[in-house]
């Protein structure tokens, strides 16, 4: 049987953490021999804010291989760079001419990040959501699994498609938002009632995947705690307890009812070393595959020309496709 075809993009902007790691990519690596997989790095979408032009580089390379050192397989996926696939931008050109002005303004995200750029709100915000459904429909996937605040996207991406195909015959599938139950939700490091995020302006409050033993072991060290003997789950006075208790578990294998066996009498000087280990454990193998791709940069170029080739083919038929339908001379 044919396996069902996914699309993710995914922004190259900050580092990954373990939130990311226990929340999301665990669980994607772990169901990717079910389908046809595209893992797109989305750094066009990027530039809708300004970007260091080396640190971009820097970080799509990154994030390219970091993904394959979290687990995922370039037998199940395709795992490209965007702007390596021109089709993506010609496509959301296509797009622009049939979407009407209100569905792009009645987007969320653009709002929320128009207020905060003001006078900077660029063009490219405005209509980057146009662009994300180009991305999308190009791999005409059946899936596309993304949290509930994208849903939104996942639904213009629909509405495009539809009046793309009412216009002008049937080209695109219609995809449907995959809304994955989600995973381990892992908080900051400084306040337990808050997920662990990049955006946070403390280095503290998040564990990124490439930190070394010594940065992890501090991180945990000056990490929130409370004034209680004994670590519980699921109090809701303890949203600390709970949050370092679940990192343990996850990054340990073991099971919550032995990690509270394990912890009920403990203190914190106790518990505290035992996670670091546990966590620096749990990250090793990952930035040791991480470190053999990055120290390898022909290598990785290589994996990127070739996978970029791959998600060319199905792009650019599906564009010729849209053009042919569209009246366009062939070139």
């Amino acid at each position: 049987m044919t396996k069902p075809r996914t699309f993710s993009g995914i922004q190259p902007s900050g580092e990954l953490h373990l939130g990311n790691y226990l929340g999301a990519i665990k669980n994607w690596v772990a169901e990717q021999e079910h389908y046809e997989n595209f893992f797109c790095i989305v750094d066009q979408h990027a530039i809708t804010v300004p970007q260091d032009p080396k640190l971009l580089r820097e970080r799509t390379c990154s994030l390219f291989a970091l993904y394959l050192a979290c687990g995922l397989s370039l037998e199940h996926c395709v795992l490209f760079v965007q702007s390596h696939v021109a089709a993506h931008t010609e496509l959301a050109w296509l797009f622009n001419t049939i979407t009407p002005m209100n569905w792009a303004e009645r987007m969320i995200q653009y709002k929320e990040k128009k207020e905060k750029q003001g006078e900077e709100t660029s063009v490219g915000l405005f209509s980057y959501p146009i662009l994300q459904a180009a991305d999308i429909l190009l791999y005409q996937p059946k899936f596309v699994p993304v949290g509930e605040d994208q849903r939104q996207h996942i639904e213009l991406s629909r509405d495009i498609a539809r009046r793309f195909n009412d216009r002008f015959g049937e080209v695109f599938r219609i995809p449907e938002a995959l809304i994955r139950e989600e995973g381990a939700r892992v908080m900051s490091l400084t306040d337990g009632t808050r997920k662990m995020s990049k955006s946070d302006p403390s280095d503290l409050s998040r564990i990124h995947l490439l930190d070394d033993a010594d940065t992890v072991r501090k991180k945990i060290q000056k990490c929130k705690t409370d004034p209680i003997r004994g670590i519980t789950f699921d109090d809701p006075a303890r949203p600390e307890a709970n949050n370092l208790l679940t990192i343990y578990r996850l990054t340990s294998g073991k099971s919550k009812e032995a990690v509270a066996a394990e912890c009920a009498d403990m203190g914190w000087g106790q518990f505290k070393p035992l996670l670091a280990d546990s966590v620096i454990a749990a990250l090793e193998p990952i930035q040791k595959h991480y470190h053999e791709l990055w120290n390898n940069p022909d290598h990785l170029l290589h994996l990127m020309r070739e996978n970029a080739a791959k998600a060319r083919t199905i792009a650019n038929q599906t564009l010729q496709t849209a053009r042919d339908a569209m009246g366009f001379l062939p070139a």
